[in-house]
């Protein structure tokens, strides 16, 4: 019963404390809204880009070649071939990485060693070049600096980390 009225109760408490010390919320509102707006305009260009980069990628076959070049490293630490796809679109597409995730799933079945390590790996990993993407464009860094190096090792060792913890764990 909380949670039905947590939301709706935050929601009158800022607005009964917005009326009281006179402030105007409702304009307050409005100009948010226009920000967010404005906001979301400016992130289009970044976001079309990016898409039509992910496009181009797996379109030319670039994509099959470097998941051939990684099947031996895969397999030396023990982690099955069909894993390899999802460990390369997941800093690149969330969206991407959760249609690979349900189709290891459905395919394999959840209680399987691949169900459970695209699991593991969807939970231990994100979509560093979307964030990079979005939130750098958003205040207008131009330079990534090391945010882009630094994302892509934590990506890495969340898939290294998720094969071995689930050899461990389920192998």
């Amino acid at each position: 019963m909380i949670s039905i009225w947590l939301i709706p109760g935050i929601i009158c408490l800022v607005l009964v404390t917005a009326t009281i010390k006179k402030i105007p919320s409702y304009e307050i509102f409005v100009e948010g809204s226009k920000e967010g707006l404005q906001i979301a305009v400016s992130l289009l260009p970044f976001l079309l880009g990016m898409m039509v980069s992910i496009a181009v990628f797996q379109a030319s076959g670039a994509m099959g070649a470097v998941l051939v070049l990684f099947e031996p490293v895969m397999n030396m630490f023990g982690a099955p071939e069909e894993i390899l796809p999802l460990a390369f679109i997941r800093p690149i597409s969330g969206t991407a990485a959760l249609s690979m995730t349900t189709e290891l799933i459905r395919t394999f079945g959840p209680d399987s060693f691949i169900g459970y390590l695209a699991s593991v790996m969807q939970g231990s990993t994100d979509t560093t070049l979307y964030i990079i993407t979005v939130y750098f464009g958003a205040v207008g860094i131009k330079r990534m600096g090391d945010a882009l190096k630094v994302g892509l090792l934590a990506d890495l060792v969340g898939i290294l980390a998720s094969i071995i913890i689930v050899i461990i764990l389920f192998q």
